[in-house]
């Protein structure tokens, strides 16, 4: 039975409440909440002899528009308030908080210099699990707090209190607080939606710390209708490890799913921990989220049944930020250390705007520097977190591990020089090639250090991201190795105009898009461009080949960027990376020279007989010819 009021003015009618109570029989029904539900603020504020106005709902009542008739009673309810109060008397509103109405309440008790509180109202767990859920909106108490005026004093003061006993969180600003109220409507209304229907789509929401007001927490919430309902399965919580939450099992939706179904929950929400956020060990965060998390709970969830927590390995993982900046082209960005499952260390260089992202990463090498065994001297006399790591990871003195190359794509990347002519005389050919795209520096350093005799520009247009590559991921530059500070499509532009332009044998492009709204973050769209594909055709040897990193989520977007390439480069293999979005392009010139799936095995293994020689330092688990056993041909 729907008897919410169809609009706001049918809520001040007299002819509505009588309707809506004949209708609702003789089952109880407070619409703010019962005494039980309301003491704990009401207590809160309300002390013996200490003056209080207590209105429950008359405000919402009365203000049903902003017309001015309504305006003008309104205008006069509040000010025979404040003349009954004396100064630190309160004037204690239990509303809805309408914008209208909480607009109207702010800006009258502010402008008078009274105190401004607004204090959310608890919802108890068994009203969060009860077969009748309430009113989605929540309730809240506006705490006006009577102030001496101060003549000439322009003081406001505003808070926001969302728990019965947290701290109050003061804001600078009506609007702002008028918009942490918003974000609490929204997220009730969310978990009402939650707690009536399962499979609501991609979900995700931020829990923010009640003192500074930055993310703590992100959520995401997956249901897999297809598991069948018993009493332990309905409900659990999945933290993740810290620093995994990039990984493509936790950081993609689809990965999630896949994790959900092999938990086997009705409903499973992960909880990834954010970078500057202090967080003591698995305990103290299962008791932080027990509370809240329950809020998300499904329908039919037996009442007091114990929820479980699962994770990777039992702790939460280690992360370390070494260094954080702002870059003015790709913005604030972190250089962090993060502990691996195999308890190996890990550097990457994430940008704040796409923090799921690694944008580079490099295998820290086992023996520490001088300065990382001072610094765990010096933190043994310390206090130890929970959970403490085997070992500790340095700071820029740290070596890199450059036999190893973290990403996936980058593999697959240089098994495709496996494609150029005569593969298995490569470490004596004299090769030239061209990157596009330096981050921290991975790809072209492990070219260098594995091919002595190539020659290679490599292309980045943010001058920090030269520095974070020489500080922070052992990349240097030598005489056959060069990075130039320019925009890669002005460098090959220029290159391509020349009389006598250069021709690579390779030519890489590895390059992230600035712009988070496009459907393909990488290249940038003008790098695909057909006009700028014949630049890098008329710069690439004959028997050369163009390797792109293609990350493109949507379908027709991608066929028409293969479409283009295939126009100018005819012969194109598409190797897809597995658990990622990112699709590896190897693209050549001569069609007739295409070789079928063992032809490209048995030339990469060639390759790799060289590379794994004595003395190369090879990196064991790196099966070159394993990266183009899956390649397809377009």
């Amino acid at each position: 039975m729907n008897l919410l009021p169809k609009s706001s003015k049918e809520f001040g009618s007299v002819d509505y409440w009588e309707k809506f109570f004949q209708q609702r029989g003789k089952k109880a029904f407070e619409w703010y909440g019962t005494y039980l539900e309301l003491c704990g603020v009401l207590h809160k504020y309300i002390k013996p002899k200490e003056k209080v106005v207590l209105d429950k709902g008359t405000l919402d009542a009365v203000l049903t528009d902003e017309e001015e008739k309504t305006l003008q009673q309104v205008d006069r309810m509040l000010a025979e308030v404040g003349r009954v109060l004396q100064v630190g008397g309160r004037y204690l509103c239990v509303s809805l908080a309408q914008a209208h109405v909480l607009k109207k309440a702010v800006g009258h008790f502010s402008r008078e210099g009274w105190m401004v509180r607004v204090h959310q109202v608890t919802n108890s767990q068994d009203q969060v699990l009860e077969a009748e859920p309430r009113f989605s909106l929540p309730v809240f108490t506006f705490i006006m707090t009577k102030f001496r005026p101060v003549p000439g004093s322009a003081l406001q003061i505003f808070e926001l209190c969302a728990q019965e006993q947290g701290r109050p969180v003061r804001l600078e600003s009506a609007e702002q607080l008028a918009e942490a109220v918003r974000e609490r409507q929204q997220y009730a209304w969310l978990c009402g939606q939650l707690y009536r229907k399962a499979g609501l789509g991609s979900v995700s929401l931020d829990l923010c710390n009640g003192d500074t007001g930055e993310p703590r927490y992100t959520l995401h919430v997956v249901d897999s209708p297809t598991v069948k309902p018993s009493r332990d399965n309905h409900f659990a919580i999945f933290i993740i490890p810290q620093g995994r939450e990039t990984e493509w099992l936790f950081g993609m939706e689809d990965g999630r799913k896949q994790l959900a179904a092999s938990a086997g929950f009705r409903r499973l929400i992960t909880v990834a921990l954010h970078r500057g956020q202090r967080y003591e060990g698995m305990d103290s965060i299962q008791a932080e989220l027990s509370a809240r998390v329950m809020e998300l709970a499904p329908a039919g969830m037996p009442t007091q049944q114990q929820v479980p927590f699962l994770s990777v390995g039992g702790d939460i993982g280690v992360r370390t930020v070494q260094h954080q900046d702002c870059s003015p082209l790709s913005g604030d960005y972190v250089i962090e250390d993060v502990q691996g499952d195999d308890k190996r260390y890990f550097r990457r260089l994430i940008f704040l705007s796409n923090r799921n992202v690694v944008q580079s990463e490099a295998r820290l090498l086992k023996d520490m520097s001088h300065r990382a065994q001072k610094k765990r001297k010096k933190d043994r006399k310390k206090q130890r977190p929970a959970n403490p790591p085997e070992d500790l990871p340095a700071a820029p003195g740290q070596s890199i591990d450059k036999s190893y190359l973290c990403c996936e794509h980058h593999k697959a990347m240089i098994a495709g020089l496996a494609l150029l002519r005569n593969p298995e005389l490569l470490l004596e050919t004299p090769l030239a090639l061209l990157v596009v795209g330096l981050g921290g520096g991975s790809l072209p350093l492990f070219v260098h250090d594995h091919f002595p005799k190539s020659c290679i520009d490599a292309v980045e247009i943010d001058p920090s991201m030269l520095e974070v590559a020489t500080q922070w991921f052992g990349f240097s530059q030598s005489n056959r190795m060069k990075v130039h500070i320019a925009d890669g499509l002005d460098y090959i532009t220029s290159l391509a105009g020349r009389e006598a332009r250069p021709h690579y044998d390779v030519i890489m492009f590895d390059v992230d898009s600035k712009d988070p709204g496009l459907g393909m973050s990488c290249p940038p769209p003008a790098f695909v461009d057909q006009p700028f594909l014949q630049k890098v055709k008329n710069i690439l040897a004959s028997e050369g080949v163009f390797i792109l990193n293609l990350v493109c989520r949507d379908m027709g977007l991608k066929d028409s960027v293969l479409a283009g390439l295939k126009v100018v480069f005819p012969l194109l293999y598409v190797r897809q990376i597995e658990g990622e979005v990112n699709e590896i392009l190897f693209c050549q010139l001569h069609p007739e020279q295409k070789l079928a799936t063992p032809e490209l095995v048995e030339v990469a293994q060639a390759l790799e007989q060289n590379l794994r020689k004595p003395g190369r330092g090879w990196d064991d688990t790196y099966v070159l010819s394993d990266m183009l056993k899956t390649v397809k041909i377009v």
